[in-house]
């Protein structure tokens, strides 16, 4: 018997799509625990380390626009299992792979499953639950899902790698995986868009090619040398794929980006804010993980038990950041949270080899708490002002400018994880600091967004909607 055939149950198809919301978030937050032992095992140099973090969040940061569109038009329950099965197998690819280079394709191939599993599985809850109270609690079960998530997955990731090896954090999303798509065949309804967005293959392609050659440049110019032709020709092809993304957005009629919105002064301080914590977050995961089990000596699972006190402040500060925005609007939020991002970095610009466990544990709930503050005023300053038409549109870029930021911050990271052991702490006080900065960025960036003349920007992008 099929869904369309049986009454809907909602509860199990929001624990169907929080299951794979939970596998895709665990698993970019689950690689960095593993990435000493996946260099000892096959020899992966500084640069492949961050490609197998990029090649997943590069991806899903380019696709994920593309996604709900492909979804909203050809069927949200096709595409979702296709996103399980692909997870699945691509998973099981990388789990088997024989070299450092398979590994990181099967990373890549594993985000185009990843991609088609986030974004859609809340189009179908949207979609399940029509009364909008039940909405707004479905959604708040899928916010705190992300949560979970961020704080397992290391913790899960370092007892697999331990205990089992690396492979094993690959093999885990199998079963859970497959469990999900049988349970998507039998309960999930089928549904679609009345009016999909129309596809925009030509930007999809720029801003790929703008962000890959970007990233690109970054993670091997360290190694290969700035002027080697490699990363010269993935700076041309970043700026080249910039200028043409820019020029063909504004001509498409429902463009992947659409420019406008930029004119609104808080859009693009949530966009820049977006990539700014995201940065720092994915070079203080990236470059810890190599430290505690480096120079500091940890194992796998005390690293993944070490950052579950950022995961449990990220927890507790998010709802404490909801009520400061309703009552007092997104600045104090953004200003705290940038405050406490810019501290517990500066904290780590003077870190020895001789730090206590407590240093660690203040440090990372310093940081959780920065983070928690910062994420809930980045999607309400960017869909605020803006009709309910376009509200859809302007989350998906501030969402895809999370994953664009956490590749950014990996890449820059990159040059301090090619210090051996001896000098990688000494190395990373300079990431660090720069960390630091964004964190003091994104506090400036809280003012001004906030201002009498940002909001005059955001007046004015509404009364061109409303035209």
């Amino acid at each position: 018997m099929t869904a369309s055939m049986r009454r809907v149950r909602p509860p199990i198809v929001l624990l169907t799509c929080c299951t794979a919301l939970f596998i895709s978030s665990m698993n970019a937050a689950l690689i960095n625990v593993a990435l000493p032992s996946i260099r000892a095992d096959l020899g992966a140099s500084a640069a492949q380390l961050q490609w197998l973090v990029d090649a997943y969040t590069l991806v899903l940061g380019t696709l994920l626009l593309a996604s709900r569109s492909l979804a909203d038009r050809f069927g949200r329950k096709k595409a979702f299992i296709l996103g399980l099965g692909l997870f699945a197998v691509t998973s099981s690819f990388c789990a088997l792979a024989p070299s450092v280079l398979w590994l990181i394709v099967g990373r890549g191939l594993q985000a185009v499953g990843g991609v088609l599993l986030t974004p859609v599985a809340l189009s179908i809850i949207s979609a399940t639950y029509t009364d909008p109270a039940q909405r707004a609690r479905a959604i708040g079960v899928w916010g705190a899902v992300i949560g979970i998530s961020l704080g397992s997955g290391p913790l899960l990731g370092g007892f697999l790698t331990e205990s089992f090896g690396w492979e094993a954090t690959f093999w885990m999303n199998v079963p859970v995986c497959t469990a999900a798509l049988v349970a998507t065949v039998v309960f999930v309804p089928e549904s679609r868009a009345a009016r999909p967005r129309r596809l925009d293959p030509a930007g999809q392609l720029l801003i790929m090619a703008f962000l890959g050659g970007t990233v690109g440049a970054l993670i091997e110019g360290p190694e290969r040398g700035w002027d080697s032709p490699l990363v010269l020709g993935l700076m041309v092809l970043a700026m080249l794929g910039l200028i043409a993304f820019i020029a063909v957005e504004r001509r498409v009629t429902d463009p992947v980006v659409d420019i406008r919105f930029f004119g609104s002064a808080p859009f693009s301080a949530a966009v820049i804010i977006a990539v700014a914590v995201s940065t720092a977050q994915g070079s203080f995961l990236f470059l810890f993980s190599l430290l505690l089990q480096g120079p500091f000596g940890y194992t796998p699972l005390g690293t993944g038990a070490l950052l579950l006190p950022l995961a449990v402040a990220l927890a507790v500060s998010s709802p404490l950041a909801g009520r400061l925005i309703a009552s007092r609007g997104t600045r104090p939020a953004l200003v705290t949270g940038g405050a406490c991002v810019a501290a517990s970095s500066l904290l780590l610009t003077f870190l020895r080899t001789d730090a206590s466990t407590w240093y660690f544990v203040v440090v990372l709930m310093i940081a959780g708490a920065g983070l928690g503050f910062i994420n809930p005023p980045i999607s309400t300053t960017a869909v605020e002002g803006l009709p309910p038409s376009q509200s859809g549109a302007a989350s998906g870029i501030a969402g895809a400018s999370r994953q664009v930021g956490v590749a950014l911050g990996v890449a820059l990271a990159g040059s301090v994880a090619r210090a051996d052991n001896m000098s990688l702490l000494q190395a990373s006080h300079g990431m660090f600091a720069l960390v630091t900065g964004l964190g003091v960025g994104i506090v400036l960036l809280g003012i001004v967004s906030t201002s009498a003349w940002a909001h005059e920007t955001r007046r004015r992008l509404a009364d061109l909607f409303n035209e």
